[in-house]
């Protein structure tokens, strides 16, 4: 099977996402058996747990609907940039509302459009995606146990400065730190490289995807080895990367903005191929990132943090763009890498060239994990993994259910694929 372009995985994020990295929730026809907007919603709404301490909008119910309130009584029109933009109405209080049909369960970016003018909403936290700090809304999933703040002793989110010679820049890293790290100074730990979406930053995994709360409820439950994870920037880089703001290479037109999926842009159902070709001819080139995580942050880690430092017990991933850099990079440094995460980002077909001497690959590749939502195009994913199977190669395939190109998704993924790494 011919590897799938990496245009084609992103050229439908970067062209018709909210954060480049997650679709718009529930998108065209509501699913069967769920209510539609013009169904009278449940009246047992309470505020979204993204919100602001003491907001009380935007609100969610039972029926996984949104409910937002925006105070502006001299505006003419107010929208939220679900459902491709669904308008508010003013009440006599001057206050505008809606009620949406259903959401996806999980995180979900937006913004509120005040007579033409994208603003954040003043009730919802603030997230980086899309390229800028905006508003999300959490709509409560039924499995989010696996990811809920529990009393169990919890590890740190460490913020870290280092001086990139490459980029002649400062850059900060995020490193997850299990909660027995500063107890026992003797333990050295396994590491995972952990990548966001195109648009999003290095405070991705921490803030949308709750890696940190992931770990700490599978270090409790003794489902996982404790290992560090280490959350760099992909992106804004230059050559080697999609720029905020501005078109990818290739010319492919940059989205997050409001012609992206927040005015009502494409699910990001990306094909599951993931070569090395690009948009009219082009190709993605991480190569710059790919000397930062080579040269500069993966020796910087293991000069600062308790690690060790080989390549058994050193593991990339990430979601979107972030899984297209985990398997360019990975691939091409099979020396320093052994355990492989793809979360929407793009499969491994068994004609890689890196896969030319399978039994050489199996020695090297200790895990490689591949997972989708259940919305997204998966076919070519599906069969990567099978001719894999073939070849002998042992890998995982992991399908989030009824989610998109979006953090449930990825949540799902990360506590799927954790429990995987680094067995003895």
């Amino acid at each position: 099977m011919k590897n799938a372009a990496i245009a084609l995985l992103l050229l439908p994020l970067w062209a018709g996402q909210v954060a480049l990295a997650q679709g718009t929730p529930s998108q065209g026809t509501p699913s069967q058996g769920s209510p539609s907007q013009d169904t009278p919603p449940v009246e047992d709404f309470r505020p979204a747990p993204s919100n602001q301490g003491g907001k009380d909008y935007p609100q969610v119910n039972s029926e996984r609907r949104a409910r937002f309130r925006i105070v502006a009584p001299q505006a003419q029109s107010v929208r939220v940039s679900l459902f491709r933009g669904t308008p508010l109405t003013k009440g006599e209080d001057g206050a505008w509302t809606v009620t949406t049909r259903p959401l996806d369960e999980g995180f979900h970016y937006y913004t509120i459009n005040i007579d033409g003018a994208d603003v954040p909403d003043p009730g919802s936290r603030f997230f980086y995606g899309a390229g800028r700090w905006g508003s999300a809304i959490e709509v409560p999933a039924g499995d989010e146990d696996f990811y809920a703040l529990k009393n169990v002793p919890h590890g740190q989110l460490r913020e870290n400065l280092y001086f990139s010679k490459s980029t002649n820049k400062t850059r900060r890293c995020f490193v997850y730190t299990p909660p027995d790290y500063d107890r026992d100074t003797n333990v050295r730990y396994p590491v995972l490289y952990l990548q966001h979406g195109a648009g999003e930053d290095e405070t991705g995994w921490g803030s949308q995807g709750h890696a940190n709360l992931i770990m700490d409820n599978l270090i409790a439950a003794g489902k996982v080895r404790p290992f560090l994870i280490v959350m760099d920037n992909g992106g804004g880089i230059g050559r080697g990367g999609p720029r905020r703001g501005g078109p990818p290479p290739g010319g492919a037109p940059a989205g997050g903005g409001p012609g992206g999926a927040a005015a009502g842009g494409a699910r990001g159902n990306a094909p599951a191929g993931g070569g090395p070709g690009g948009p009219r001819g082009r190709g993605f080139d991480f190569s710059a990132f790919a000397r930062i995580m080579t040269e500069e942050l993966v020796p910087f880690i293991d000069s600062n943090y308790r690690t060790l430092s080989d390549q058994p017990h050193r593991g990339m991933a990430g979601l979107s763009m972030g899984g297209a850099q985990t398997r360019q990079i990975t691939l091409a440094n099979l020396d320093k890498f052994s355990h492989i995460g793809l979360f929407s980002g793009g499969s491994i077909a068994a004609d890689t060239p890196a896969l030319a001497d399978p039994d050489a690959f199996k020695q090297k590749v200790k895990v490689l994990f591949v997972s989708y939502g259940g919305k997204e195009n998966t076919a070519a994913a599906k069969a990567n993994h099978e001719a894999l199977e073939k070849l002998g190669i042992k890998n995982t395939y992991y399908e989030s259910p009824n989610t998109g190109h979006e953090w449930q998704s990825w949540r799902r993924s990360l506590h799927e694929f954790a429990p995987l790494l680094f067995r003895e």
